[in-house]
């Protein structure tokens, strides 16, 4: 498992997509990195609706924010960022891909458990593990980690899973550390 974290870290991560698979009614996420690899894992509405609160503390973990007392200052400020991080990301339809290397294996890796905390760069690394075998580590900028979390926020809609994502919204009106967290 070190072998693959040391070259995951190598690689630049190119791209995430979550679509929504009906038949398996679960989220289906895929990591490109280079044009070489892709790893590929489930996440189910149960996993989801654990991590989505988690994903909320990782990305108001900045410590710009987290150095107000106030916590509504604090949600503002989440949703400030959010707004700025998703206008930043870019979103676009799925094209054809070429084939790449799938380190983890071609299955899925169906993710039981999620480890987040912030590493020394201050980006949020979320840790996704199968109940048994190997998983990967994937540390996120605050612009990434905002656009996971509206890209599991809008396919979560898509399933129709009656899922409360929501990530406060910034408004002029609301405007007046290291975190660590493991989902089971």
């Amino acid at each position: 498992m070190v072998s693959l974290r040391v070259r995951l870290r190598l690689m630049n991560l190119e791209r995430i997509t979550v679509e929504f698979q009906a038949e398996q009614d679960r989220l289906m996420v895929r990591v490109l990195f280079d044009e070489k690899a892709e790893i590929q894992f489930w996440m189910t509405r149960r996993l989801v609706k654990r991590i989505w609160p988690v994903l909320l503390q990782m990305a108001q973990a900045r410590p710009d924010i987290q150095m107000h007392p106030d916590p509504e200052v604090r949600l503002a400020l989440l949703g400030m960022q959010h707004e700025k991080a998703v206008q930043e990301v870019k979103f676009s339809k799925p094209t054809e891909e070429p084939e790449r290397e799938h380190p983890l294996g071609n299955a899925p890796m169906l993710v039981s458990k999620v480890r987040a905390r912030r590493n020394e760069k201050g980006q949020t690394v979320l840790s996704f593990q199968p109940q048994q075998g190997k998983g990967v580590d994937l540390a996120l900028s605050d612009t990434l980690l905002h656009g996971l979390i509206k890209l599991v926020q809008d396919t979560a809609v898509k399933a129709q899973w009656d899922l409360a994502l929501a990530v406060p919204a910034f408004t002029h009106a609301s405007a007046e550390g290291d975190v660590g967290h493991t989902v089971n």
